[in-house]
């Protein structure tokens, strides 16, 4: 890992004088350096960012003052779309795939200055919580590249943990985004869905997907956010009610439990009051979520497999598998279920202003890991990892994964905080006041 830099720390040096072909060209060195170890990457952009830099520069010198987002290095999942760049999704079924179009998430962040310089490696098409790929590489964790980034945007968590760049765009389905955060000590943020734009961006379960924004804190998180869509600012609330999911944090592991309870501790020195809750009925919630999402991406990716079946990695050939034995009457059942969660979420939800959970209930596992053991029951890797996340894409929920400096483990822990769908300002909010409390640790970038 190299020292991280936040978007604004980028953003003076390049006001103060510093070229941005400079800063372009560091962040690919680094990116180059790292990726025979960290897999990070699919495809590193050097000659297209190194461009962008020299014009990012020639406008400087002609006068222009530039943009807040003017020069900062970026890196973005493989699932977005990329003018005359590979896009692969991960997988060798689409490793001659060029786009003639960009992501309009990627489009709009180029337009306010910014500097796209990689790919960044994923599960294959979005399919799993690790990050393994047989194909692209497993991307590993920086802390511990004996263990798991997460996934499925493993590679964009990591390339912001290890310094490479400040912010990077994933997608998330079931924790996708926040999932990899937690595992490698960076913020990942899940917007309400349809928030962001997912116009481009190679779908893998139309009713469950959302964009999200990985960075070293929340502070840029709101401003990478503001370049993409329209929320505004809110205050934090004053007598902030704070509400605890039964069972979760005694369900996770000791550095975890202690990483939520200093979390609880800070909102407490902000003025929060608690309510512990119980969300709707969870006993069929993973099976309603992995119903919709392989039906989804098996009637996306037919034509795919129709042609190219050899090429398609075992876990989505199983998953596709499964989802040609799902009838329609199961799917839609478990898609009008999507309303009945909605409905007494909104309702538990009107009672707190946001939740406080652990982000994953366990630390990075070792690569190659099958099951893992969570609260005394043996979990199948993927579970264990989404079991606190994927609940609110059913809801589409704004949520988000911080890092919590907890001094007994070396690899990072974290928590997580949920809004009121549609009210993402308010959190960011919270969330950004929370973290000033920890700005003292050296943890979180300024």
């Amino acid at each position: 890992m190299t020292e991280r830099k936040s978007v604004k720390q980028i953003a003076a040096e390049i006001r103060g004088g510093r070229s941005v072909v400079e800063v372009v060209e560091e962040s690919l060195a680094t990116a180059e350096r790292l990726n025979p170890e960290h897999f990070s990457f699919i495809t590193i952009m050097r000659d297209q960012a190194l461009l962008r830099a020299a014009k990012a520069d020639a406008r400087r010198r002609h006068g222009h003052d530039g943009m807040l987002l003017e020069g900062v290095p970026f890196a973005a999942k493989d699932m977005f779309e990329t003018a005359d760049v590979l896009t692969t999704g991960g997988s060798p079924v689409l490793k001659d795939n060029v786009p003639d179009t960009s992501a309009q998430v990627i489009t709009r962040l180029e337009e306010a200055g910014s500097v796209l310089i990689g790919k960044a490696n994923q599960h294959e098409f979005a399919y799993g919580a690790t990050g393994e790929n047989s194909w692209s590489g497993t991307t590993r964790n920086p802390f511990d590249t004996t263990r798991l980034a997460g996934g499925s945007s493993g590679g964009s968590a990591a390339a912001v943990a290890a310094g490479i760049v400040p912010y990077a765009l994933g997608t998330d389905t079931g924790g996708s985004v926040r999932v990899p955060a937690a595992l490698c000590g960076v913020v990942g943020f899940k917007p309400s869905f349809g928030r962001m734009s997912l116009q481009g961006v190679i779908p893998y379960c139309w009713s469950l997907d959302h964009a999200g924004i990985f960075a070293n804190n929340v502070e840029d998180v709101a401003l990478v956010l503001d370049q993409t869509t329209s929320i505004g600012r809110a205050p934090v609330h004053r007598n902030l009610k704070v509400g605890t999911v039964r069972g979760w944090a005694e369900r996770s592991d000791a550095p975890v439990r202690k990483a939520f309870l200093m979390a609880k501790s800070a909102l407490e020195q902000m003025g929060a009051s608690f309510t512990e809750i119980e969300l709707p009925d969870q006993a069929e919630a993973r099976t309603v979520s992995l119903t919709i999402q392989l039906a989804e991406t098996l009637a996306y990716h037919g034509p795919n497999l129709a042609r190219a079946r050899s090429s398609f990695g075992e876990d989505m050939l199983s998953g596709m598998a499964l989802g040609q034995f799902l009838s329609a009457e199961s799917y839609i059942q478990c898609k009008r279920m999507l309303e009945v969660y909605d409905r007494a979420f909104s309702e538990t939800m009107s009672t707190v202003d946001v939740l406080l959970t652990p982000s994953c209930p366990i630390t990075a596992p070792k690569v190659g890991s099958v099951r893992v053991d969570v609260g005394g029951d043996s979990l199948p890797v993927g579970n264990a990892l989404t079991l606190f996340t994927s609940f609110f894409n059913l809801v589409g929920a704004p949520a988000i994964a911080f890092p919590v400096p907890e001094a007994t483990s070396y690899l990072p822990v974290s928590a997580q905080l949920v809004g009121r769908r549609n009210r993402d300002s308010e959190l960011l909010a919270v969330a950004q006041a929370f973290e000033e409390n920890l700005r003292g640790t050296n943890k979180i970038a300024t």
